[in-house]
């Protein structure tokens, strides 16, 4: 059932992303009035086809379910001898150069777009995150040398402002890809409002990333930096009958505050030492729900799934952090979602770039296996989670196909742009040798991702 899950999310995402970039194709064509002959959604043979429109544009569904092509009635590729003059003046290549740029650029362009309006609605609708507020630093951490302790607040990360976990997130990933310090704006103290007003902050600290590699950003980067989501206080929950916990006298809404003399400073750590010690005895301390304090000794039970073995003692620990929702107005909505898929192109190209010189390895070249994988684990956490990740391979596939590869949209805007500058197009056995060096790259690409997913999948 997760298979088919997976297969049907991935379909969801690469339908879209195809269906409107190519639209993009198709609109600015019939904009700039060249004739569109065909609108195909995947490759090689036509399954299934149907003509509509004053062109009788055959739109098509075609074998092989890997992207899609608009084909324009092109001089290069059909005979035009039995065609009217009207006709003729529809044909692609007899177009200017600035309108075969804007047919060509409409399709990336479009994938932005998409991804526009995408965070624009995520970002009106609403989305329920963690406040970005810090648990406990672990010592000799880059988070503690820069004076961090556990509870403060994040307001903003170089003055821009931070509402939730994920901005501070993005925010530092940003600032980590060149190793830059970052300045964060903090509230000290467990009673600071989870949304200041007009700005306020207690200081700022300086924060080191010289410890990150470009490598760690695919990993949980903050918790290398010693920045970790803050958790409730280590209250107990309901108490299930004939447990660990209700044998030893634990009732709900008991405060456990020290194991084995060791101060415990969230749910969190409550549930990793409990987990943590299967069958050993813990001196558990804290204070009852009625203010009398407690000292009692502890089992937890050992139970095994998938091979694991944990301790138990049969008790609900509440660990949701503290939530926000952070709403804008449309126009705020729309301001924030430019920013955001620009500064996600600039990002991805600045990879690209460090890939390139050899700063970043290969191994992050990620292909359709593991797309889709992701794109079945954020269905299953819900639409939010979903839709971003379409935004985000909106702005990917926007900036592959920019790239000056010929045989990509990137490649012909390469070729139009010399055709501006030099007022010739290129010749044809130029064209021919970059096509097939563009194909060469585009299949060496392909391989590296497959052998990644691949790679993955076995670790």
């Amino acid at each position: 059932m997760m298979l088919l899950q997976t297969v049907l999310a991935f379909i969801v995402v690469l339908g879209i992303l195809v269906v409107v970039h190519e639209l993009g194709h198709y609109w600015v064509a019939r904009w700039c009035g060249v004739k569109v002959l065909r609108f195909s959604v995947g490759m090689g043979k036509v399954v299934w086809s149907r003509r509509y429109g004053p062109d009788q544009t055959e739109w098509a569904l075609s074998a092989l379910p890997l992207g899609g092509y608009v084909k324009m009635l092109d001089a290069r590729e059909q005979d035009l001898s039995q065609l009217s003059s009207e006709d003729l003046k529809r044909e692609f290549t007899r177009q200017s150069v600035w309108r075969r740029i804007a047919i060509v650029a409409a399709g990336p362009l479009a994938n932005f777009l998409l991804a526009i309006l995408i965070f624009a609605g995520l970002y009106s609708y609403g989305i329920p995150e963690p406040v970005p507020r810090l648990r406990a630093v672990p010592e000799n951490s880059a988070a503690f040398q820069a004076g961090l302790r556990g509870g403060e607040l994040i307001t903003s990360v170089n003055e821009e402002p931070v509402q939730i976990w994920s901005d501070l997130r993005w925010k530092i990933a940003q600032h980590a890809v060149d190793r830059k310090p970052v300045r964060l704006g903090i509230l000290r103290g467990q009673d600071s409002s989870s949304a200041p007003s007009n700005g306020r902050q207690d200081e700022t600290v300086l924060l080191s990333l010289e410890s990150l590699t470009t490598e760690d950003l695919e990993k949980d980067f903050l918790a290398m930096l010693g920045i970790d989501l803050a958790r409730p206080a280590p209250v107990l929950g309901k108490i299930l009958p004939g447990g660990p916990a209700e044998r030893a006298g634990l009732m709900e809404g008991d405060l456990i505050d020290q194991i084995n003399g060791e101060r415990i400073g969230d749910g969190l750590a409550f549930v990793e030492v409990v987990r943590a010690s299967p069958g050993k005895s813990l001196n558990i301390s804290g204070t009852h729900r009625d203010g009398r304090r407690f000292d009692i000794s502890l089992v937890p039970e050992l139970h095994e799934k998938d091979g694991l073995r944990f301790g138990r003692i049969q008790a609900e620990v509440p660990l949701a952090p503290e939530m926000i929702v952070a709403s804008s107005s449309p126009v705020q909505a729309i301001g924030k979602s430019i920013v955001k898929t620009w500064d996600t192109s600039v990002l991805t190209l600045k990879m690209i770039g460090k890939m390139i010189i050899g700063e970043v390895s290969l191994k992050n070249i990620t292909g359709p296996i593991t797309i889709a994988d992701y794109a079945g684990q954020t269905a299953r956490i819900g639409l939010i989670s979903y839709l971003s990740f379409i935004a985000f391979i909106s702005i990917s596939l926007g900036i592959m196909n920019l790239l000056p590869i010929p045989v990509l949209d990137g490649g012909l805007l390469l070729y139009y742009s010399l055709e501006v500058l030099t007022g010739r197009p290129v010749s044809e056995r130029f064209g021919e040798l970059a096509q097939r060096a563009g194909l060469g790259i585009l299949m060496t690409l392909m391989i590296v991702a497959m052998f990644n997913d691949i790679a993955r999948l076995m670790s």
